[in-house]
């Protein structure tokens, strides 16, 4: 057995037990957050089947893509599971035997991806990532065992919080971005290209570009350029002394529609009172200017 020192004493203590008949602890503990010091570095990951994850420096990481590996494997331990009669310790056993491997596989991925989310925030002053629709791409049936086994969303949700834990900037671009499409050198959009086309040439500038390193540096120039163009506004309050009312209707007689005409008639008919001497009286105090938005 491996024991860990814990920073603090825990408030509490968690016994989980999961599908494969193993024992965790969870512990909760206070910690603080591990600043680290900046280095002046900026990546683009672009996320993708054959390389896991293409940085915009040129590097491209592999995913041990364990279910794949495991596959037939798992196939036959499930065989097996059907074939054995329900309620029979058979069915327990070959039901563990399943639970196991694919504790195995979820394993492998987890590890996989804490290493690699830990490693990039600890190199990378600023990551950006692109916003992936990851549960549309999973509706088409011959790509969705493949994104599933690579984890995606996962490695986003760790990457996002290593990040915060070691004091890093996080950016997600909008997912219509044409990362693919735009030339990262001379800015020239070439048009939408099949999945099969890893690599092209710009009609512009004539630079040939491998599809993921292309898209991984106009994913870090997007994240960049957000940040820059972000508008900084001042909202100022302001008391009107006279109510204002706008209307976006046509004026038609003494700045006021048609529409309005009615209702103040017929307003005008009910909410008038008359004095002692007989002459009408208006209820409303308030005096309204009315404004159109149209010439």
């Amino acid at each position: 057995m491996v024991f860990f020192a814990l920073p603090n004493p825990p408030s509490s203590v968690t016994i989980i037990k999961d599908s494969a008949g193993r024992y965790f602890l969870s512990f909760v503990v206070e910690t603080c957050a591990e600043y680290l010091v900046k280095s002046g570095n900026s990546i683009g990951i672009d996320l993708g089947i054959s390389a896991f994850a293409t940085l915009s420096n040129g590097d491209k990481i592999l995913a041990p893509k364990p279910l794949k590996q495991n596959l037939k494997k798992l196939a036959k331990f499930q065989k097996k599971f059907n074939r054995t009669e329900k309620g029979s310790k058979r069915r327990e056993k070959a039901r563990l035997r399943v639970a196991k491997l694919h504790a195995k596989v979820k394993d492998i991925r987890t590890d996989f991806l804490h290493k690699l989310s830990t490693k990039l925030a600890k190199q990378y002053d600023e990551i950006v990532l692109e916003d992936l629709n990851v549960s549309g791409m999973v509706r088409n049936r011959k790509l969705a065992k493949a994104i599933s086994d690579l984890g995606w969303r996962q490695f986003r949700t760790l990457t996002e919080a290593k990040c915060e834990k070691y004091g890093r900037e996080f950016r997600v671009i909008d997912r219509w971005e044409p990362t693919s499409q735009k030339c990262s050198r001379c800015g020239f959009k070439g048009g939408k290209k099949e999945l099969d086309v890893r690599e092209w040439t710009c009609l512009n500038c004539g630079a040939v570009h491998d599809r993921d390193i292309n898209a991984a540096i106009n994913i870090l120039e997007a994240g960049t350029e957000t940040v820059k163009l972000q508008p900084i506004t001042k909202v100022e309050e302001t008391v009107l002394e006279t109510p204002i009312q706008l209307s976006l209707f046509d004026v038609v007689a003494e700045g006021q529609p048609e529409t309005q005409q009615k209702r103040t008639r017929s307003r005008s008919k009910t909410s008038r009172k008359k004095d002692a001497n007989g002459n009408d009286v208006s209820t409303r105090s308030e005096s309204f200017k009315q404004l159109s938005l149209l010439d």
